[in-house]
């Protein structure tokens, strides 16, 4: 009896000192102080940029500078190849994500996460006094889904990116033909499409916008246009972009041109719709086959066997 007290006051103890530690490192790395030149250094780049495309592509949050101040001795430990990095970066950029630390924020959360739920299920067996040795099904389990958790997350981002980028094409290209037919160039409607869209849209407004930033820095049209269907990742936004550039190139009316697509566009967005619906049905056996049904069975049959059972006890 002494000894299991002796060991629960161990065990708690230990817990309380690293819920102390954890927290102090935690509070040390959000309102650690940064030094004087990285300041200076801030407020000349605040400085210098644009305030548009600061707020764009520099946004800063506590959350992420938490998240930098994790992933840079990590990084130091295991640093990526160049190819995983661009990779990598290329993933997260499809997800939204287009800061130069994106892949190592990233990692720092796989690799913390892969620490994290075996660390948190040695805690709980420690607490409770459990054998270790019945954990290590427990510590593979939390491993593999600290491993696979963030990129499913991660897929999730992107998925639902996409898909609103694809659904918002459709409405942007319909207000992109009337600017143009109304006489504004290329730029200018993509500019008014990203005005326009912003509330609604958020995501197809955010990308042209950026398109449009890349355009009056000095880049070809042709180069940022190529960026914005890297950037997006969807598939109609590089057909319409593919045939922006050559509508360009060779002169013809991107007028006519943005109308014949989004009427394509439009039609293929319906059928998309249908292949949903379509696919409802199959989609629904399953859960009715396995909760439905055999509820149903239960309700109709039940009170017949209950009678049958009578009957036969009786006789």
């Amino acid at each position: 009896l002494i000894t299991g007290a002796f060991m629960l006051l161990i065990i708690t103890i230990s817990t309380f000192v690293c819920i102390t530690f954890g927290v102090m490192a935690l509070y040390w790395l959000v309102y650690r102080p940064q030094s004087a030149a990285t300041e200076r250094l801030k407020q000349l780049g605040q400085t210098n940029s644009s305030a548009s495309a600061t707020a764009l592509i520099n946004e800063e949050r506590p959350v992420t500078e938490l998240a930098e101040r994790i992933a840079a001795p990590l990084h130091r430990l295991a640093p990526p190849s160049a190819a995983e990095a661009q990779k990598l970066q290329k993933i997260l950029m499809h997800a939204g994500y287009r800061s130069p630390n994106a892949p190592i924020i990233y990692r720092a959360i796989q690799l913390t996460s892969l620490v994290l739920f075996p660390g948190t299920v040695a805690l709980v067996f420690m607490f409770l006094a459990w054998p270790l040795n019945s954990a290590f099904v427990w510590f593979l389990v939390t491993f593999i889904l600290g491993f696979f958790l963030p990129r499913f997350v991660l897929d999730q981002i992107i998925k639902s990116r996409k898909q609103r980028v694809r659904w918002g094409l459709a409405d942007a290209l319909d207000l992109m033909v009337v600017s143009i037919e109304a006489g504004l160039g290329l730029n200018a409607a993509m500019l008014r499409v990203s005005d326009e869209l912003r509330d609604v849209h958020h995501d197809i407004s955010e990308e042209f916008e950026l398109a449009n930033l890349e355009i009056k820095v000095g880049r070809d049209r042709d180069e940022a246009l190529r960026n914005l269907a890297e950037r997006t990742g969807v598939d109609d936004l590089r057909s319409l972009v593919a045939m922006l550039i050559q509508a360009d190139r060779f002169g013809t009316s991107i007028a006519r041109a943005v109308r014949v697509f989004s009427d394509s566009l439009r039609t293929k967005r319906r059928q998309r719709a249908e292949q949903a619906a379509q696919k409802a049905a199959v989609k629904l056996l399953l859960p009715l086959a396995c909760f439905l049904f055999p509820v149903l069975f239960i309700a109709i049959l039940g009170p017949a066997m209950l009678t049958l059972m009578d009957t036969f006890i009786n006789m």
